[in-house]
């Protein structure tokens, strides 16, 4: 009789193709088989009977700050977020950490924290900018998922944004590469030009914040970016749209042909303008949140397949850092959601607007994998590593700050009901995540 380190018995396995009641069968970190009534031994079994069973989530935009912003978050108490809430893999944003990943040098340091504090897999964006294009090659040589670029002031004064001949060159060497660019796709030009104005005239609201960022921004930094694609070659990511306006441009780009990707984020789909009034600096992020009416429609967008992928934009900063008086000028721009990507897609998605299931796992999962070449994950299939996350869609719950595994306890989702509870997180064969507590045997210390 075949002996498993981990047995799952009896329940709803879903996939971005199907959804079927089974088994899985665990060894060294792989998923072994996957049937209805597997026989066969296993050190531990775990019966998900009423339960549904998910690839794990793999967020591809978060930003953990370490080394050298720790005070913000760190990898220790940013990958136990992730793993609260169903996530299994993380792609680290390259400009936040002191340094930023910008060459190989800063990149091991990155990854030598990740080996030490993650509890979930980790994976590295390199950064472009202008004084790097030098290293862009040695940096995909040692791993790196990818290269992004910021079209307006990332808020990082050791990570400058690109000027147009920067990106272009970037985009050639990018594209040699073989790898592709991720942007922040908002008009410096329309942005500063606005902010300018409304300050200047002492209209500080959230409201004016919003106006000074406007969706006509974003389709321009897009629209630019799509021409130096097809010039280039480069392959292009375009990460937190806010708006199906910005989806519907990139989208007439895909249909003649252009390579291109986009990616939304939670709080777009489950956060208004109204909430950046209501509570100010923790729902404040760039490009903004939106009316509701935007809302609705990049819910249609995500719905019709236009999203490729739906990823937190984890965000985060010490409370002094985001608080807001009356000028929503000031203030980090950054949502603290990594913990609750599921939650937000379930609730909103499946519960309210009939997302179907299959639907969320590609778009969280299956979709994430497949465009950044991870061959064994985003997937419930024999052969592929044992990243899973257990839900109860059955069971409600009110997010409190206490429950947020953060290092700052806060984010605009706290006070919201969810429906969909992760139970289990496995990484790699290991759980790590069971009835609201990291489960890991290591003892990683929270610095």
């Amino acid at each position: 009789m075949t002996t498993y380190d981990l047995l799952i018995k009896n329940g709803t396995i879903v996939t971005a193709d199907s959804i079927v009641q089974g088994d899985i069968a665990i060894k060294d970190g792989k998923i072994k088989e996957v049937g209805q009534a597997l026989q066969g031994t296993a050190d531990r079994e775990i019966d998900a009977n009423g339960l549904h069973i998910l690839p794990g989530l793999i967020d591809t935009h978060v930003h953990f700050n370490e080394p050298g912003r720790t005070e913000w978050e760190g990898i220790a108490t940013g990958s136990r977020s992730l793993a609260a809430g169903g996530a299994t893999s993380f792609f680290d944003m390259p400009l936040n950490s002191t340094p930023p990943t910008i060459n190989k040098e800063n990149l091991d340091l990155k990854k030598a924290c990740a080996d030490e504090k993650s509890v979930v897999n980790s994976y590295f964006w390199g950064g472009l900018v202008p004084e790097n294009i030098a290293d862009l090659k040695e940096l995909h040589e040692n791993g790196v998922i990818g290269f992004k670029a910021f079209m307006s002031p990332s808020g990082i004064a050791d990570f400058n944004h690109v000027d147009d001949e920067t990106i272009f060159k970037g985009m050639k060497e990018i594209a040699s590469l073989g790898s592709l660019l991720a942007v922040h796709a908002e008009s410096t030009v329309i942005c500063d030009q606005l902010a300018a104005e409304k300050q200047k005239q002492g209209k500080t609201t959230a409201r004016d914040f919003v106006e000074s960022r406007p969706i006509i921004s974003e389709i321009e930094a897009v629209r630019r970016i799509i021409s130096y694609a097809e010039a280039t070659g480069c392959k292009v990511h375009v990460v937190h749209a806010s708006s199906k306006k910005v989806v519907d441009v990139i989208q007439a780009a895909k249909e003649r042909g252009v390579d291109i990707t986009v990616e939304t984020c939670g709080h777009y789909l489950a956060l208004t303008v109204k909430d950046l009034e209501e509570k100010g600096g923790l729902a404040k992020c760039c490009p903004p949140l939106r009316d509701e009416d935007e809302v609705e429609d990049l819910w249609a967008a995500v719905a019709n397949g236009e999203i490729n992928v739906i990823a937190s934009d984890h965000s985060p900063a010490p409370a002094s850092m985001k608080t807001i008086t009356d000028n929503y000028f000031e203030g980090w721009g950054g949502i603290s959601g990594a913990q609750s990507t599921l939650n937000i897609m379930l609730t909103e998605g499946y519960f309210k607007r009939n997302l179907p299931l299959e639907k969320i796992v590609a778009l969280t999962a299956t979709n994430p994998a497949k465009l950044f070449g991870l061959e064994n994950k985003g997937t419930i299939a024999e052969g592929y590593d044992a990243d899973i996350a257990i839900v109860n869609l059955d069971e409600s719950f009110e997010l409190k700050n206490e429950d947020l595994f953060y290092r700052h306890q806060h984010s605009p989702y706290v006070g919201m009901t969810f429906k969909g509870k992760v139970k289990t997180t496995i990484v790699n064969g290991e759980v790590v995540f069971e009835n609201d507590k990291i489960v890991l045997e290591k003892t990683i210390v929270v610095q």
